[in-house]
């Protein structure tokens, strides 16, 4: 679902139409312009519709604009670099550890043993 709304976004290169995304995927937490509703709540969700059908095309536009923005910074290459990054880290972590003999990592991580 996260992949679809953000290739859906990325597709809108006129900059039209409106996502509407459930509060529970991740990319509501990253595409803030899209109209986030509980798929629970019925009424919200028919409020979501008309909003996303009378909405003018300017505000899809702006709003758009912005989503596709998101998606473009924070892509695949970006995660990619992250996880590595992160992988790194870990791997001098526990160089460290061993260097030092210390037998509880959190020494080293967090200052608790």
């Amino acid at each position: 679902m996260n992949v679809v709304a953000k290739e859906f976004a990325a597709a809108q290169v006129d900059e039209q139409g409106m996502l509407i995304l459930s509060q529970f995927t991740s990319a509501a937490t990253e595409l803030l312009d899209a109209l986030i509703i509980n798929l629970y709540n019925i009424d919200q969700c028919a409020a979501a519709l008309h909003l996303a059908l009378t909405m003018s095309p300017t505000e899809q536009r702006t709003r758009m604009h912005s989503m596709r923005g998101i998606v473009q910074e924070f892509n695949v290459y970006r995660w990619a670099g992250r996880m590595l990054m992160d992988a790194d880290r870990m791997r001098q972590r526990a160089r460290l550890v061993r260097q030092m003999g210390v037998r509880d990592a959190r020494t080293i991580i967090g200052g608790q043993a």
